[in-house]
């Protein structure tokens, strides 16, 4: 019987700028750190029956704010990724609409989350990494000049 092995997470992540995963041309994939800007497909799950408007309507709210994270825009082009995004989204209106919720089902969301690289570790685990946007430094402007121009648009209210 065989024991042991390379096992999901086991031993330190891979160190995209290390020498050993530059000669294994190991890279990750960059990620606008912008989101996906392109088409949002349709819910690829119907309703199930029992389900409230109000489960329905959150679960399409999750659907579209899903689909303009960073990480969709890798899910944009593996198509059959679009059910298990739908189903976090489904579980997800779930625990936040019923309290009660059990813990199986709030643990199920973390498994979600990893598989489409919404945790630190799923973006590993995907190859992927969001792209740092470069921060354009503007002066900040003089307390005391702020502040006159703050006093006069609550003395015009």
């Amino acid at each position: 019987m065989s024991r042991g092995g390379a096992r999901i997470r086991s031993g330190p992540p891979a160190d995209p700028n290390s020498a050993r995963s530059e000669k294994k041309k190991y890279t990750l994939t960059a990620l606008p750190a912008s989101g996906y800007e392109g088409p949002v497909p349709d819910f690829p799950i119907p309703p199930s029956d029992g389900m409230s408007e109000e489960q329905v309507e959150r679960e399409q709210d999750l659907w579209w704010d899903a689909w303009r994270s960073p990480q969709a825009c890798a899910w944009s082009m593996q198509a059959w990724r679009n059910r298990i995004v739908a189903q976090y989204c489904r579980i997800s209106a779930v625990v936040e609409l019923e309290p009660g919720s059990s813990a199986a089902l709030v643990g199920q969301l973390h498994r979600f989350r990893d598989q489409l690289g919404l945790t630190p570790a799923g973006l590993r685990d995907n190859g992927w990494a969001i792209a740092e946007e470069k921060v354009r430094l503007e002066p900040v402007p003089d307390a005391q000049e702020e502040a006159p121009q703050q006093r006069r648009r609550s003395r015009e209210m």
